[in-house]
């Protein structure tokens, strides 16, 4: 008989003398153990162990053995089991979860399989998968309880299988705790981290909702709890306003410790080196020093003189903000720039632009222009220069939103596989 590759048959066979284990195992699997489980008859199976190996084989008499391919189940969650199975060869898969997606629990040669279903008449709990080809020997219950645990020792046996099992599910049980309570931990930290990191960030909308002369907000939005952008505006005086935007190399923990070390540095550099170009050499060769996990982060910073409009700004390998002026959204030129943290004693290029009256500067990481949907196509720099076209009206704030869920939609992901950064700043138009 046949169901999904499981073949059955006798455990011994018409006419045959004993040693049963003789017709458990196919020739192609006879390895130096069975041959010494062959000599040793059914005392290898630990509910046998010390019993009558004459009284054994009679009450076996009537038993089948399960030749199962590999990955055919023996036992299917909630399914009614009336047998007990003993393992005489291969392994098998106990997937306590019902689905059997992730590693099992092994079940190793003269093992029971299925003895509590049987005996309290409940579901299956697990499912059982042949992890290798393997040879399983069925007990019908009534053999069970009414001839094999009859005889002297097996009973004993049962409750020595049970104990130690019940042993190592307590353990397993203990340790599933320990990382659960360990994983609380963990994902209590990450929440603080990101609590932490997002309180280092100025995200305030608008940023400086005080001036009339200048308009600014930014937004961050990490892949995991906590992420590797970052962005930063303040102002040096009355009128000069640093920027900056980067990108950390990878993402989590090390990365957010990058960039709360590079965030401190430009802070404390940007008061006194207001040369865009030095400000980068110099904080390069601050993150390059005791750099061991050889993290590096892209980086644009300037600085805007809100009176004139003029900008000076440097780049380090981050990709180009965009500018609309005029109604006209196009990439603002940049020099040329190498990462940030990577190699010392680097050179910086520097270049200048003027923000006129009514020009939004935005600037982002790629997380946003290189977001992709399900075909591998990506939200693109042109997708994003058109909505920056239609700015001239919405306050920042009210754009910033619209540009984040349009790489949403695009994606089909409320959730983006990488961080996801803008800053936008907006010089006023002056009124007529």
């Amino acid at each position: 008989m046949s169901t999904s590759g499981i073949t059955r048959r006798p455990f011994r066979r018409s006419g045959e003398r004993r040693h049963g284990l003789d017709h458990m195992v196919d020739s192609h699997r006879h390895d130096q153990r069975q041959i010494e489980r062959r000599r040793e008859g059914m005392d290898w199976i630990g509910l046998f162990k010390q019993a009558s190996a004459d009284a054994v084989d009679a009450a076996l008499a009537e038993a089948e053995v399960l030749d199962l391919p590999a990955g055919a189940p023996l036992l299917k969650s909630g399914e009614i089991n009336h047998c007990v199975y003993i393992l005489l060869s291969g392994a098998l898969e106990v997937h306590l979860d019902g689905q059997g997606g992730a590693d099992g629990i092994i079940v190793s040669p003269g093992e029971l399989i299925g003895e509590l279903s049987a005996i309290d008449g409940e579901p299956v709990s697990a499912l059982v998968l042949a992890r290798e080809p393997s040879q399983i020997l069925q007990l019908s219950r009534d053999l069970f309880w009414q001839k094999l645990m009859a005889l002297p020792g097996v009973a004993s046996n049962l409750m020595t299988t049970l104990t130690g099992r019940m042993r190592r599910s307590n353990e397993a049980a203990l340790k599933a705790q320990r990382a659960s309570l360990e994983l609380q931990h963990l994902r209590k930290e990450l929440d603080i981290a990101r609590q932490l990191q997002v309180s280092m960030l100025p995200l305030q909308r608008p940023l400086f909702p005080e001036r009339t002369d200048l308009h600014a907000c930014g937004l961050m939005e990490p892949a995991s709890h906590v992420g590797g952008d970052l962005f930063d505006a303040f102002f040096i005086d009355d009128h000069l306003l640093f920027i900056c935007i980067g990108d950390v190399s990878g993402h989590g923990v090390a990365a957010a410790l990058f960039m709360a070390r590079a965030i401190g540095l430009l802070r404390v550099l940007a008061m006194s080196i207001t040369e865009p170009e030095q400000l980068l050499a110099t904080l390069n060769d601050r993150l390059c020093a005791g750099n061991d996990t050889n993290l590096f982060v892209t980086l644009f910073c300037g600085f805007l003189d809100v009176g004139t409009g003029v900008l000076r700004y440097s780049n380090g390998g981050h990709c180009p903000p965009m500018l609309l002026s005029g109604g006209v959204a196009s990439l603002l030129p940049i020099p040329k720039g190498v990462l940030v943290g990577a190699f010392p004693g680097l050179a910086f290029g520097a270049m200048e632009t003027v923000l006129a009256p009514g020009d939004t500067l935005l600037c982002y990481t790629d997380g946003v222009t290189e977001a992709a949907n399900e075909d591998g196509v990506e939200f693109s720099e042109e997708r994003c220069l058109a909505l920056l076209a239609q700015w001239d009206t919405p306050p920042l704030p009210e754009a910033l939103d619209l540009l984040r869920l349009s790489v949403s939609t695009f994606t089909g992901q409320p959730v983006l596989d990488d961080d996801c950064t803008m800053l936008a700043i907006r010089r006023p138009a002056i009124a007529a």
